[in-house]
Parts: C-alpha cells; sequence; structure tokens
C-alpha cells in the first residue's frame, strides 16, 4: 500500500505531493551500533522514516555492538542522538518508535554471539510482527567485515526464512584499499550472500542534489543534446572541505585523500555526469552505464602521474582567522607522514561522447570554503561580434551538491545602456527559493536505508564496479608509490598548492572561483 508523502517546509506548507511505497516489516541489525555512525546518521534517519510514514509499523531496529549496555541504555544513546543530529522529535513518535529499539552485546568474532542474535532475532519477529526479514548494516570498522559475513554464514542468518522473506547486507565503505583487497573482499562476500543481496553504500548518491543530476539531464530535452565533446569545452569536479581529519587522524594517515574521497565518492559523481541515458531508469541498466564510464576512463601510467596529478599537504594556517595545525600536528598522525590531504587530477574518457574533453578533479582538505561542485564549462562561441566578447568568461553550468544546493548557468548578456557592453549574468535555481526557504530534505541515509529495505539497488555500488574503479586508481597508486615524497605543500586555508593553479593554467583553463 503506497504512502501519500508530501514535501513540506519546516513550517508545514505543502508544496508537493507524491505516493511512496513504504518499507516491508523487517528487522534491522546495527553491527558497531555504540559507534558515531549509528547515532548521528543511522538511528536519526530511521526515526525519520518512521515519522514520514515510510516505516513499517512492524520494523525494529537490533544494535550489535561489543559495548556492554541494556535495551534501555540503547533508547537513551538514540534518543542523545536525535536530539543533536536528528529533525524535530514528536514525543507521541519517540513514545511509539522507542520499543522498537534493542541492544545486545557480543563479539564479532564469537559463533556464540551470532547464536544468541539469531534467537533475538526470533524473538523480535515474534514481538514485532517482522517476518523474518533481515537487513545486516556493517556500519564498523572495514577490517571488521569479512569476519561479521562470515559468522552470519555460518549461524545461517544469511539466507531467507521463507520464499516470501529477505536477508540484505549494507556495507559502508571504504570496500577494500586497492584492487587485490576489492576482489578479496568481493570473493569473500559474496561467498556467504548473493550479489543481489549486497548493498555497498557510499551516501554522496543519496543526496537529493546528486539524484537531480539524473533528472536535470534527463527530464530536459534542451540539455542532453549539447551534453558532449561537440558542446562541452571541459568538467571540474571539487570537493572542498574546511575540516581536517578529526578524530580520524590513524585512519586518515593510512588511506589519504585519494582513497577516502576520490576513488569512490568522486569517480561516482563522474559517471553519473557522463554516463549514457540508461534504456529504462532501473537499477542494472543504470549501474550498467555507470559500469561503462569506468571501463572507458584512460588509464594513468605509474610513470605518468607527475603530468596527469598532483598531491598535497596541508600545513598550520588560518581558518576564519581561526589557527589550525598543520596534518603532521593532527592527533595520530605520524610526524614525517607524506600522506596527501589535496588531490588535483586531469581524466580522460575514451568514447564517442567525450573523447577529447577532459575532466579536472580536485579534491582537499583545510581549503577556504566548504562546497562539493561539477562545473561543466561549455566552448566558446565560433565568432566573436561584439567589443570586449573575448574577456567575457565561458558559459558556465554548475550544479552545486552542497552546501547552497542548486544550479545556476552562466552567460553574458548585454550591459543597459547605448552602448555594446556585455557582462556575465547567473541564471539561478536554489532549493531554498524554488521549494521554500525552509524545505525539508531528507538525510542521504533516509533515502538509502529506504531502498535497501525495499530492495531497490539503484543507488549502491555493483561489485564490477568497485573492481573497475580500483582498477583503475592501481595504476596511479603505483606511481605515487615509487615516489612517496612527491607531495607538495600548501597552508590551511588556501586553496592548495600554489601549483595546482599551474596544472590547470597550462591547459589554457582555470579553476572556476567558488
Amino acid at each position: 500500500m503506497a504512502v501519500d508523502v508530501q514535501v513540506t517546509t519546516r513550517d508545514g506548507e505543502v508544496i508537493a505531493s507524491t505516493t511512496q511505497r513504504p518499507a516491508p516489516p523487517c528487522a534491522i541489525v546495527i553491527f558497531g551500533a555504540s559507534g558515531d555512525l549509528t547515532h548521528r546518521k543511522l538511528i536519526p534517519a530511521i526515526f525519520d522514516l518512521y515519522q514520514a510514514g515510510l516505516l513499517s509499523k512492524h520494523c525494529a531496529v537490533m544494535g550489535f555492538s561489543r559495548s556492554q549496555m541494556s535495551d534501555d541504555d540503547f533508547r537513551r544513546t538514540a534518543r542523545d542522538g536525535l536530539e543533536h543530529y536528528g529533525s524535530q522529535v514528536s514525543e507521541r513518535a519517540w513514545e511509539e518508535f522507542k520499543s522498537s529499539l534493542h541492544y545486545m552485546s557480543g563479539q564479532f568474532d564469537d559463533p556464540s554471539s551470532y547464536q544468541l542474535l539469531r534467537q533475538r532475532l526470533e524473538k523480535i519477529d515474534a514481538a514485532h510482527g517482522t517476518q523474518g526479514n533481515r537487513i545486516y548494516y556493517l556500519a564498523t570498522p572495514p577490517e571488521l567485515f569479512e569476519s561479521i559475513t562470515a559468522q552470519l554464514g555460518d549461524a545461517g542468518l544469511n539466507h531467507r526464512r521463507s520464499e516470501d522473506s529477505f536477508a540484505r547486507l549494507v556495507i559502508e565503505k571504504p570496500f577494500g584499499v586497492d584492487l587485490m583487497s576489492a576482489r578479496e573482499l568481493n570473493g569473500h562476500v559474496q561467498s556467504v550472500f548473493r550479489e543481489s543481496q549486497v548493498y555497498r553504500i557510499d551516501h554522496y548518491l543519496g543526496k537529493e542534489t546528486v539524484q537531480n543530476i539524473l533528472a536535470f539531464r534527463l527530464a530536459n530535452g534542451i540539455f542532453e543534446p549539447i551534453w558532449n565533446r561537440n558542446f562541452i569545452d571541459h568538467v571540474q569536479l571539487t570537493v572542498a572541505e574546511t575540516v581536517g581529519v578529526e578524530r580520524r587522524g590513524g585512519y586518515y594517515d593510512q588511506i589519504g585523500a585519494f582513497r577516502d574521497v576520490v576513488e569512490n565518492h568522486m569517480l561516482q559523481l563522474l559517471s553519473i555526469v557522463a554516463m549514457e541515458p540508461p534504456v529504462v531508469f532501473e537499477a542494472e541498466p543504470v549501474r550498467d552505464e555507470k559500469l561503462k564510464v569506468l571501463k572507458a576512463l584512460r588509464r594513468i601510467p605509474p610513470e605518468q602521474t607527475g603530468e596527469f596529478t598532483l598531491r598535497g599537504q596541508y600545513t598550520s594556517g588560518k581558518l576564519e582567522s581561526i589557527p589550525v595545525s598543520s596534518y603532521r600536528g593532527e592527533e595520530k598522525v605520524a610526524p614525517d607522514s607524506w600522506t596527501e590531504t589535496f588531490v588535483v587530477m586531469r581524466l580522460q574518457i575514451d568514447n564517442w561522447r567525450w573523447a577529447g574533453t577532459p575532466f579536472y578533479l580536485r579534491h582537499g582538505k583545510r581549503l577556504p570554503k566548504r562546497a562539493t561542485e561539477i562545473a561543466i564549462q561549455f566552448k566558446r562561441a565560433p565568432q566573436m561580434f561584439f567589443p570586449g566578447e573575448e574577456r567575457l568568461e565561458p558559459n558556465v553550468l554548475a550544479m552545486r551538491i552542497q552546501p547552497d544546493e542548486g544550479i545556476a548557468l552562466r552567460f553574458g548578456a548585454k550591459v543597459p545602456g547605448p552602448t555594446m557592453q556585455l557582462q556575465e549574468v547567473d541564471m539561478n535555481f536554489q532549493y531554498g527559493s524554488s521549494f521554500g526557504p525552509n524545505i525539508t530534505q531528507a538525510d542521504a541515509y533516509e533515502r538509502l536505508l529506504l531502498d535497501a529495505m525495499l530492495g531497490d539497488r539503484t543507488l549502491f555500488t555493483r561489485a564490477d564496479e568497485v573492481e573497475q574503479a580500483w582498477a583503475w586508481a592501481e595504476d596511479i597508486q603505483e606511481g605515487w608509490a615509487q615516489h612517496p615524497n612527491n607531495v607538495h605543500f600548501y597552508q590551511a586555508g588556501t586553496w592548495g598548492p600554489a601549483w595546482a593553479d599551474a596544472f590547470i593554467e597550462r591547459d589554457g583553463r582555470q579553476w572556476r572561483r567558488m
């Protein structure tokens, strides 16, 4: 039975209405339930789905972690998470919802813990009517993925309890740290769960603004005909962060900016921007087209990484007049670390649509502004007629993923007056102004959790996508390993090493001003 979903402002004004199939009954088992992700993202997302009427009354949450807690303790920490990270909490909804929260302490590698989990889930089925449906969410460090998956299989928790039930595995990134580890993890997971049961989550794909890229391209007939090398000069993808490594120093120092953001989030954005229209908008056709983009990405040989990539690392500086430490001064970071916190790359997609059109990727920490943006720069008019036209910036279509979500088209227009003078102007679409300043946007985890319960895998990454992305990244990692100290320093609060500008200017182009 579909639910009438209304898009409203926070003041309750209805601006759109549609129907949405609610989640079926199920038990959501969160491994690593005492961690930050659970209370910052997962529980608020599940509760918001409940308040929106999209979560079945016959759903329950089972937290599993090593920490000793009772059900009531888990419910108190869940409520604390809602207060800090969730939307407005209805007391009536909370009183109804909290009874569906359960917790058990166990060891991730202990078979007896999984037998106890099996017994607890059977009781939850009886008490909540979850009908044997299971979502297993691995919100744990990646080194535990294989152990948890194996134990679920040994306990028989990977199988459907009936023809009408399901058992699904949701895995957080990173899915491997290189091609070999990704293949090994895929092989291990697929030895326990069928690929159709596996949901590899990348929260970027759950963002409204990322999904809007597909809507913008495929629902508007004026853009798709010019979405190719004949009209587009180049594409810039920027993921800029003002934060440092926060409390992730030990982890980040082993991973770096490339594996943390570029190889997954940014390649996913690139594949959505560059993919061909699917035959139908369904999971497998969409993911087939994304995979084709990854296969068409030109490999960068190890000996050419210095030509097509640049790495940087932030030193101490100021952000909004507040002093911040260097990366090497961060907690749990080696004082002589050469791990990159900044990356720029020049990529080519070798297919008919994009041949010869460069894609520039830029990502860094401790930059002056937080922004995720895709900028499509079009080619100039073939002939210039007007005085000063050569000084105009080229036409740019900028899609802002976060913050200030929206789309802007920059073009030249005549300045009012007796002479023919041109100036750049912007045509803007912004979520706030178009849908109301208080529009409530669902968190990415809400959409992805709902899709996992519904069995819709469109916004999840398939095994062959993961492996193809790592196969492309392998040469770059090898080239960097041959020159581990080839990292340029930049002051925190700046837009990266000085050479980052020269990197794109040598092609006669400039980074878009954010």
